[in-house]
């Protein structure tokens, strides 16, 4: 063996001893920060009207559409809609930001502001069902935890028994039609998604609810503005924004890290404009609409997933009070 190999069979090895050594430990001191950047403090510098003490279930949502669906026409009004417009993966945290948002406009509009939990009904114990997407979205649209929809986790098809308010709604024809917007395969249009039966069940009820699969973020976007520009547009809608948990799976879910705080204000920007569609309509002032925005989860490094107080902690921005 020569002594130029030697000297770089030495140097690689000593590289990979360093490596293992000092990669950890940066992790490690990456999590520290995210820890030590007081994360209760960002969150009290966001003007939420509750504490992590008091957060309320993301259920809550839930009755928040079928309460406003069931509630009596305000005076002056025709009609009603109701849209919940998410951030997938977005930390309530991130929201101290100065931003000129949906969030921003409706918060300038009187909005209501809540710190909501994630992870199952045993906040803030250990959870009962993973901090992450499926899960997630499934407890705001069925109203209920997975000891009941039995959606603990990804990639597991929901049954019939819990539907959610996209079906439920227009199967007692409390609304003529609903729609989910989204660009993650996970919820219906790939094996086990969380949706498949009951995207199937509507399909052969021939029932006005319409599930629909973008390629992008902008792709829902301009999908939800086309529906919002019909004078007929469908009475609920879900439009899932996933920027923020793609960021954050590829370079970190922490305040710290301004990628993600780039992914929330495209994010917001896309919500900005999906708000703007709404008041554009020609019949919004004859129209109560109940406005919706929210997270289904948040993360922490790479990941979600787990019962730490940065992944079970979400937030909902309303237009009604929660």
């Amino acid at each position: 063996m020569t002594k130029q190999k030697k000297t770089f069979i030495i140097s690689l090895a000593a590289f990979m001893i360093v490596s293992a050594i000092v990669f950890p430990f940066v992790r490690y001191m990456i999590d520290f920060k995210d820890i030590e950047d007081n994360y209760l403090y960002n969150l009290m510098h966001v003007e939420y009207e509750n504490e992590v003490e008091t957060a309320v279930p993301q259920t809550e949502i839930y009755n928040m559409v079928k309460n406003h669906f069931n509630s009596p026409l305000a005076e002056g009004k025709t009609e009603k809609k109701a849209i919940i417009i998410g951030y997938d993966g977005c930390r309530a945290d991130i929201l101290t930001m100065k931003y000129q948002g949906a969030i921003s406009k409706l918060h300038l509009d009187g909005a209501t502001m809540k710190l909501s939990y994630c992870g199952g009904v045993n906040y803030p114990a250990e959870n009962t069902q993973d901090t992450s997407t499926a899960p997630g979205w499934c407890s705001i649209l069925t109203g209920v935890w997975s000891d009941k929809h039995g959606v603990t986790a990804n990639d597991i098809t929901k049954s019939l028994e819990y539907k959610t308010l996209l079906t439920s709604l227009v199967e007692d024809e409390t609304i003529d039609s609903s729609m989910f917007v989204t660009r993650w395969a996970g919820h219906f249009s790939r094996e086990n998604a969380t949706y498949l039966e009951e995207k199937e069940y509507c399909e052969k009820q021939n029932l006005n609810v319409v599930f629909n699969m973008c390629d992008d973020d902008k792709a829902s976007l301009d999908y939800a503005k086309n529906e919002l520009s019909k004078s007929d547009c469908t009475d609920f809608m879900l439009v899932v924004y996933e920027q923020t948990d793609s960021v954050g799976h590829s370079s970190g879910f922490t305040y710290n890290n301004p990628k993600y705080k780039e992914a929330l204000r495209e994010a917001d920007a896309y919500g900005l404009e999906t708000l703007n569609a709404i008041q554009e309509r020609e019949t919004y002032e004859t129209e109560d609409w109940l406005i919706i925005i929210t997270s289904d989860h948040g993360g922490r490094l790479t990941k979600h997933g787990g019962d730490s107080i940065q992944e079970r902690m979400t937030f909902i921005v309303s237009n009604k009070e929660i």
